[in-house]
């Protein structure tokens, strides 16, 4: 079983890195569900971890139909994943109505050789999972992230097993979305698959001594400026006994 930690700062990949992850998906903004990370950032992470780092490819949050602008910022990021040495990109794009667009994948996929290629969950807003899936392996993915287009992995295990099943190892599916100690065994038994994706997040206070009692966020409803998101290497290792 492999894990992939998905990870927003550099602190975060050193403790994956220490809980046993196999990869970690490098990204920012995880209120946005993850856009790319700068440069700096990557560059940090690849001299400080030895397992695997893949990078996030979004130039913006929302929804994955990219103007020509975004389009050629992604692969300018593509390449400048490839300088830095990664070992992999996460991205995925699609139509208006909810297909694939296997035109624009393809372009970014060749570009990225030989880095590995996840299509992340733009996959789980496709109009049909089993279209999707053949158009993923069509344009050359190596995996599919999904949660089984449902809001958590859990949730998605019917047809996160059928996707499992109909990929008959062409391609890996990797279930993530809400994984952790109190379903992942449920979800390795019923879905099969061989790779999980989750955050093992936690946050903790910064080691500011001032804090200014009138501003607790920056813009962000609920979160605080003064918490800082991180991955806990023990929830990795509670997952990694739960399902060895």
């Amino acid at each position: 079983m492999k894990f992939e930690i998905v990870v927003y700062n550099i602190e975060s990949a050193l403790r994956a890195q220490e809980g046993g992850a196999d990869r970690i998906e490098l990204c920012a903004n995880p209120a946005e569900g993850g856009t790319t990370p700068s440069y700096g950032v990557i560059e940090v992470v690849r001299q400080n971890v030895s397992i695997d780092v893949y990078v996030m490819i979004r130039p913006r949050g929302g929804d994955f139909l990219y103007s020509n602008y975004e389009f050629h910022a992604m692969k300018r990021d593509v390449i400048q994943c490839q300088r830095l040495s990664v070992d992999g990109v996460v991205f995925g794009i699609l139509h208006t109505d909810g297909t694939i667009d296997k035109k624009r994948c393809k372009e970014l996929i060749d570009k990225a050789r030989p880095l590995k290629v996840t299509c992340h969950r733009a996959f789980d807003m496709t109009r049909d999972p089993f279209e999707a899936l053949e158009d993923c392996i069509e344009v050359g993915f190596d995996r599919i992230l999904t949660s089984g287009l449902e809001k958590t992995a859990i949730e998605g295990v019917s047809l996160l097993r059928a996707l499992q099943e109909k990929a008959n190892g062409r391609i890996t599916i990797m279930a993530g979305s809400g994984v952790n100690e109190t379903n992942v065994k449920e979800l390795v038994r019923e879905t099969q698959v061989k790779e999980i994706h989750f955050s093992a997040a936690t946050a903790h206070n910064g080691k500011m001594t001032f804090i200014n009692p009138r501003i607790n966020s920056m813009g962000i409803p609920g979160e605080s400026v003064y918490a800082i998101r991180v991955v806990d290497p023990q929830i990795i290792r509670k997952l990694r006994t739960l399902v060895s």
